[in-house]
């Protein structure tokens, strides 16, 4: 799964046990270079190293929430409507805003 940002394709992975879902970015040193898809309307960023943008959205996509920059040890509370959180690396949404719609695409091997 990937997302066009910047006329590139990043590559996203989706979080689907319990696991990947508490562990998200945790721990990483190196640069956020990806995009990690999460089914939930609250997030964590304990013990990240670095901030990150996250993009909240409907069950289309569609952006309903988004915050760039979100620095270590910050909660996001749930929010309503939301299905999917988006999260990437800092200063990769800055070409989105509220309403708009990600561009997720599969790519076939």
């Amino acid at each position: 799964m990937y997302i066009i940002l910047k006329n590139k394709n990043i590559k996203i992975k989706e979080a689907k046990n319990f696991f990947q879902k508490i562990i998200g970015f945790m721990f990483r040193i190196e640069p956020i270079k990806t995009g990690l898809k999460l089914k939930t309307n609250s997030i964590h960023t304990f013990f990240m190293y670095q901030p990150i943008d996250v993009a909240m959205t409907d069950e289309k996509n569609k952006i309903l929430y988004l915050y760039q920059s979100v620095k270590p040890w910050t909660i996001i509370a749930p929010k309503e409507g939301v299905r999917y959180t988006y999260e990437f690396g800092n200063n990769m949404l800055n070409e989105y805003s509220i309403n708009d719609t990600l561009k997720i695409k599969t790519i076939d091997k």
